[in-house]
């Protein structure tokens, strides 16, 4: 007999439990009534999305990592990514979420760095010059060496430190609605790490609960019509985005434009992942502003301090109603892609989901992303067999075993592609003496080993 779609949905809704341990046991039921065949699965299909933000920042569906785990094997999704911001909590739980659903999964971090190199340029954060969103990719732990702690540690304590400065100023401004960073926004969180998108939440939703027309205070605060603000109200979606553009962006009240000392520098950042064996990522935007206009510079210099991936978001650079605007974005993406391949990138897709409305996978039968498909899925078998042969083995991409062995890029995504096509998620079928091995041998054993 087939799980009731109730039954399914609490499950699912348990997934997002605060409890790990109800997280845990919601996806060992799931997984139990897929094997019962009370759930009908997809096969999965060579489509990914690797970058999705969880609940440990901030996911706009409030999905876990084991709920993304999940919904990477219930939609058929062979390569998943998780990426927070400023934090590593989601990694374990999903790298472990993943090997028992069957996905192919990467876990890696986001953050915002100082480059003084550009310091007069704006780069891919709007407005803040010299500033850039940055990633590290390819973690096998929650849980970093010493050396590396204190810098993430500060990170945490930076990002939690600049928001609650910021809420100061934005009550100010919304007197006499206010909101406490510690009963009101923290309490929406698993471990601690609120965002400005927690904080705008729970604004509209004070707002609407203590207000006596909360359309008429937003639309004194802001000197727009009471009309124009009911019908962003209409849709929660651009009514939030609409509160954090007005309170928290650039221009906005509780906005101050950042120093070099607001962010870790590129270098700081990148010894987290030095530490870690895993892999510093460039982030890509667009390809319009001042900074990603001068790529093959940017680019360059971030290699040389140690960037050995790029991460693309494709959705927003061609699913885009403007034809002008499309025609431009697709040639920048495209213009990307190819650059990354001729300098051996990995790339590493997805669609962010830090918003909700956002598309839970990118659309890959689309006929604009046909160029750039097989490109994007390269790259996550690349990062996919990376993680699996570094959490296992100690031989990833970074590793003392890759550097012997594989002498430069063009070698090493050759190698862990091939890895990342033959290991299955659960297996476990990966020695821990392969670091003896020469890459041959190794795939050799990984394809007899992993065989379906």
């Amino acid at each position: 007999m087939e799980q009731s779609d109730k039954a399914i949905q609490g499950l699912e809704k348990q997934l997002d439990d605060f409890d790990p341990r109800v997280r845990q046991h919601a996806l060992e039921s799931l997984l139990d009534a897929v094997k019962a065949g009370s759930i009908a699965l997809p096969s999965m299909r060579e489509i990914v999305n690797l970058h999705c933000h969880s609940f440990f920042s901030f996911n706009g569906y409030g999905y876990s990592p084991t709920h993304l785990a999940w919904l990477g094997r219930k939609l058929g999704i062979q390569y998943m990514g998780v990426v927070d911001f400023d934090v590593l909590d989601a990694v374990d739980e999903f790298l472990d979420a993943c090997e028992i659903a069957g996905v192919r999964g990467i876990a890696g971090i986001e953050t915002r760095v100082f480059i003084p190199e550009f310091s007069k340029t704006e780069i891919n954060s709007p407005g803040e010059p010299g500033v850039a969103y940055h990633m590290g990719t390819g973690f096998t732990s929650s849980t970093v060496p010493d050396e590396a702690a204190d810098i993430l540690a500060d990170m945490r304590q930076r990002a939690s430190d600049r928001n609650r400065d910021m809420l100061a100023r934005i009550n100010d401004f919304l007197a006499p609605l206010s909101i406490n960073f510690e009963t009101d926004v923290l309490p929406l969180t698993p471990a601690g790490s609120a965002t400005e998108r927690h904080m705008v939440q729970v604004l509209a939703a004070k707002a609407q609960n203590s207000l006596p027309d909360a359309a008429a205070f937003w639309a004194d605060k802001f000197s727009i019509s009471v009309e124009e603000i009911r019908f962003k109200m209409g849709d929660m979606n651009v009514f939030h985005n609409f509160l954090r553009s007005k309170l928290m962006k650039r221009g906005g009240v509780g906005y101050v434009q950042p120093t070099p000392a607001s962010f870790p520098t590129l270098e700081e950042f990148h010894q987290i992942m030095q530490a870690s064996d895993a892999i510093p990522c460039s982030a890509w935007l667009d390809g319009t502003s001042a900074g990603e206009r001068q790529m093959e510079d940017l680019l360059g210099l971030l290699i040389d301090k140690g960037v050995a991936a790029i991460n693309i978001v494709p959705d927003r650079n061609w699913n885009i109603k403007d034809p002008q605007e499309k025609a431009e974005k697709l040639d920048h993406l495209y213009a990307i892609v190819d650059l990354a391949q001729r300098w051996d990138l990995p790339i590493l897709a997805g669609t962010e989901m830090n918003k909700h409305g956002q598309k839970l996978v990118d659309d890959f039968d689309a006929p604009e992303l046909a160029p750039v498909r097989d490109a994007f899925l390269s790259g996550a078998a690349i990062l996919y067999g990376h993680t699996q042969l570094q959490r296992y083995a100690g031989i990833g991409y970074q590793s003392k075993w890759a550097i012997i062995h594989l002498s430069n890029r063009k070698e090493k995504n050759a190698f862990f592609r091939k890895a990342g096509t033959f290991i299955h998620p659960g297996s476990n079928l990966i020695d821990k003496q392969l670091s003896s091995q020469n890459p041959h041998a190794i795939l050799q054993y990984l394809k007899h080993k992993n065989r379906s």
